[in-house]
């Protein structure tokens, strides 16, 4: 009779385990990942009131989720930025220096030692369905760097423009094929066919897979060709003329010393037809984040998604008489716009939180449930600060911006008074680069408002402003300051110039 009893029990206790184990697999089932999707442009500041166009944007994105007033890139150019979104890396990490192929961009040693470990292998992992489309790295296509044919790893549809931004005339590797384009608006405008594409990849993609999109517009990048229904908007625009616009570069580093003060009529006029023509471009992006998101609407996945708006990093106009470019330390080409929306996401936030592009890749795994202690980033998941409710984490206190500049090995024929090494150079011989604008910068917003910057040159060349009492960095005050503020500065800054992984977010 006992042992009928023991059996019975057995027989009663599979029967709970076989259930319980079922109820569980079945809950997992259940618990769908969320989508993310990642827009990124190209030059978009957001000092010079680059997101004044984006009124769509701000309305289903800003106003709908998070707007980060601090975000910053860890470096103000192109190719490095985007490579540190990728791999979540400082480019002292990821070492990739410049826009060329010699500066590792899009390089052989980058595919081999990089890109196997950059976010999107790591959502690929997790049953993530991927797109890319849009701009992917200035030397991404090219023949040193593999051709059309290369196609990163973690991407399942890929829709890569080769080389840098264009709007027309432009090849496309689509997933690994070569793909030309020509000057036809509705076929070939390259924001409206990275739109089109990825609601084409909406429509056919698996609904029992969660999904990632990175869409990459060219705006508002030069040659600022924008859609044929934008190309008179903003007529009566001019660059901001606030600031540091047209004001001498006193006491900064050589290369800001150099611009003609004031800047001549011509620069003047160039610059307000640039600045105008980005603004056109922008609208065309404006569209595409109404159109993406009634399509998520929809298909009714928009609650389960989270989107994230930013730029590879800023701009400037005719700041200290520089006319056009980025590769600068100042807020103008540093802060970048970022724009979240997504499940646990508060409406109408904006906040001061220092975030830095390093964080998305962290971000985004840590909202695709990966176990970030096993992901070797430097940044750090920001998901904490927009949504509290969801996970406990803490702000940085400081962090690194880094730069090296490029030059030309011999002097410029129409600028031979100043010799070689410089690069990027205007009409009256106004460069926006040189080998020794190279440096690094530690900013801190929580212990005081302030920049410490170390150039790379024989005179070791300082630069410190204080951003409360002087926004516009028009005071170099490092013969002012404190000398015992210098030296916790230079600390930080030797630390942060050797961090890696989890000694770049343990910062004391």
């Amino acid at each position: 009779m006992a042992s009928s009893r023991t059996s019975s029990a057995r027989v009663v206790s599979t029967c709970v385990l076989v259930t319980l184990l079922t109820c569980t697999l079945r809950c997992s089932e259940c618990v769908k990942l969320n989508n993310i999707v990642l827009i990124l442009t190209d030059d978009q500041d957001v000092e010079m009131g680059g997101m004044t166009p984006m009124k769509k944007t701000k309305v289903l994105i800003g106003d709908a989720g998070v707007t980060f007033s601090n975000a910053f890139t860890a470096t103000p150019l192109c190719c490095p930025s985007r490579s540190s979104i990728l791999s979540g890396k400082y480019p002292h990490n990821h070492l990739v220096r410049n826009n060329s192929i010699s500066g590792n961009c899009s390089s052989v040693t980058w595919q081999k030692e990089v890109e196997p470990l950059a976010f999107p292998v790591y959502l690929n992992k997790m049953s993530y369905q991927t797109f890319y489309g849009g701009k992917y790295l200035n030397q991404y296509g090219s023949k040193d760097a593999g051709g059309v044919a290369h196609v990163p790893p973690g991407w399942d549809q890929w829709h890569a423009l080769v080389g840098n931004s264009q709007y027309y005339n432009y090849t496309l590797s689509a997933n690994g094929k070569e793909e030309k384009h020509g000057d036809n608006y509705e076929k070939d405008y390259l924001t409206d066919l990275v739109l089109n594409r990825s609601l084409h990849f909406l429509e056919e993609r698996s609904p029992s897979h969660p999904f990632f999109m990175m869409l990459c517009p060219p705006s508002p990048h030069s040659p600022w060709t924008a859609a044929p229904q934008y190309q008179k908007t903003f007529s009566d625009v001019k660059a901001p003329r606030d600031g540091s616009f047209n004001k001498p570069g006193k006491d900064k580093h050589w290369l800001l010393r150099q611009p003609v003060n004031p800047m001549p009529n011509s620069s003047i006029e160039y610059l307000d037809d640039a600045f105008r023509r980005r603004w056109q471009t922008l609208l065309s992006v404006d569209d595409m984040v109404e159109k993406l998101i009634k399509k998520l609407d929809s298909l009714k996945e928009l609650d389960n998604t989270y989107i994230f708006y930013t730029s590879d990093h800023g701009y400037h106009t005719g700041q200290f008489s520089l006319p056009i470019d980025k590769r600068q330390l100042y807020e103008f080409d540093i802060r970048i716009p970022l724009l979240v929306r997504g499940p646990g996401i508060k409406a109408n936030q904006t906040l001061q939180s220092p975030v830095m592009n390093i964080d998305l890749p962290m971000t985004i795994l840590d909202i695709a449930g990966v176990n970030l202690s096993t992901v070797n980033m430097d940044g750090q998941s920001f998901l904490p600060q927009m949504a509290p409710s969801l996970r406990n984490g803490t702000e940085r206190p400081f962090f690194l911006v880094e730069y090296t500049g490029e030059g030309y090995a011999s002097e410029d024929p129409s600028c031979p008074k100043l010799g070689p090494g410089l690069a990027h150079c205007f009409p009256d011989c106004v460069c926006e680069d040189a080998f020794n604008n190279t440096y690094a910068c530690v900013r801190t917003l929580k212990d005081g408002n302030l920049q410490y910057c170390e150039f790379a040159d024989n005179e070791s060349f300082v630069e410190v402003y204080n951003l409360t009492a002087d926004p516009h960095q028009l005071e170099n005050i490092v013969k002012k300051v404190d000398p015992s503020l210098l030296q916790i500065m230079n600390q930080r800054l030797i630390k942060l110039q050797s961090c890696m992984g989890n000694s770049c977010r343990n910062l004391k």
